[in-house]
């Protein structure tokens, strides 16, 4: 009995699919700071911790949503979720092991750590954030909504260039 031309074609196909998929998880550049050799990342990277940056941040994000004495206990709330979050990543980065001794896979178990770990704080800070941004008036949605585009642009490489221009 002859094979029919769609029982190799469909095998061979899923092959190349998946080797395309796998090229591209390894053979695209990372531009992951965490993985770059201390002595490749800019002074400012290395020398700011998580910490100092999520202060900054808050400061930044207070300033901006203007927020009220009557959001005091929801803001704290939120920068309570924002310290704590920063806190794990730092302990998290930290307890790493030296980025010059992993090999390709334990870069890659880190990286997929550290995505987890966004992960998981993203969704610790949603709550909190989303009864801040209830209690907030038109104009404090709307500086909140662009505030938070940039922000998230900007940790996020090109796009925040083209934010702030």
């Amino acid at each position: 009995m002859k094979p029919k031309a769609n029982h190799v074609a469909f095998p061979v196909a899923r092959v190349v699919v998946m080797m395309a998929f796998l090229s591209s998880l390894f053979l695209v550049p990372a531009h992951l700071a965490f993985a770059a050799p201390e002595s490749k990342k800019s002074p400012e990277v290395a020398k700011t911790s998580v910490v100092d940056q999520t202060e900054a941040r808050i400061k930044e994000l207070q300033t901006g949503l203007k927020i009220t004495d009557a959001q005091g206990k929801l803001w704290e709330n939120l920068t309570q979720v924002m310290r704590e979050n920063a806190k794990e990543m730092e302990a998290m980065i930290k307890n790493r092991a030296d980025v010059k001794t992993m090999n390709a896979v334990q870069r890659m178990q880190f990286h997929i750590q550290m995505i987890e770990t966004h992960l998981n704080q993203a969704k610790k800070f949603l709550p909190p954030f989303e009864e801040l941004y209830a209690s907030m008036s038109d104009e404090q949605k709307k500086d909140a909504d662009t505030l938070f585009h940039k922000g998230i642009m900007r940790k996020h490489g090109k796009h925040g260039k083209h934010a702030k221009k």
